[in-house]
This record gives C-alpha cells, structure tokens and sequence, in this order.
C-alpha cells in the first residue's frame, strides 16, 4: 500500500523530479527511450496457508510510471495494481531442433577432436 498511497500525494502539472524522489525515492527504473519516465515497482509476498501447502501468495504487485515534460514538471502518472495485470498462458510445446540431435558429450568429443586437429604440427 506505501507506493499507491503515495502516488496519491503527486499531482500533474504541478508536481516536478525533485518532488518524485522526495515523496517515492529513487526509480526502479528509467524508460529506454528517455530519461524522462520513471518506474516504481512494489511487490510484497506471504506465506500461504496450509490448504496451499505454504506457497508464496501474492498479496500487492503494484506499478507506477510516472513521465515528465523537459522543464521536469509531472505530465502523467499512470498507477497498475493486482487487478490491472494480464494473465499470460504459454504454450507447453516444444520445438524440436533438427540441426544438433547429437548428445552434450558426443558434441564435446566433437569439438575437442577439432581442436586437437586445428593444434596438429603439419
């Protein structure tokens, strides 16, 4: 709850850099593009109960991503929690590879004869 409560303490177009890093801290990270968004992160985990055998249960995952204009003043701030995450299904195929079908050791062997070739006095 700290990063959602605190977001709420920003305000666009009025707040500017120095107010993010006093209310926030320094970002998690910085967008790729520019230096001018930033993004807060918040997870926090528990221990689940016995029914599910004590796994970890996520209680906050919590995002914040906050851009800024070039004078460094607040011009959006866009807040995902738990209920905004996308719950994402991978395939459980796999690709088949054609090219080395070979064993780990019987490609080392390989590999070391070709060496052992390359390093031969001619």
């Amino acid at each position: 709850m700290y990063l959602e409560n605190r977001q709420e303490l920003l305000i666009i177009n009025k707040s500017n850099k120095n107010d993010v890093i006093k209310r926030l801290g320094q970002p998690h990270s910085r967008s790729i593009k520019g230096e001018d968004t930033w993004i807060y992160i918040e997870r926090t985990k528990t221990k689940g109960k016995i029914y599910t055998l004590g796994k970890n249960v996520l209680v906050n995952n919590n995002v914040l991503v906050v851009s800024f204009d070039e004078y460094g003043v607040l011009k959006e701030k866009i807040f995902y929690d738990k209920k905004n995450m996308n719950d994402y299904k991978f395939t459980k195929t796999e690709t088949s590879n054609e090219i080395r079908k070979g064993s780990f050791v019987k490609s080392f062997l390989q590999s070391l004869r070709q060496k052992m070739r390359a390093n031969s006095p001619k």
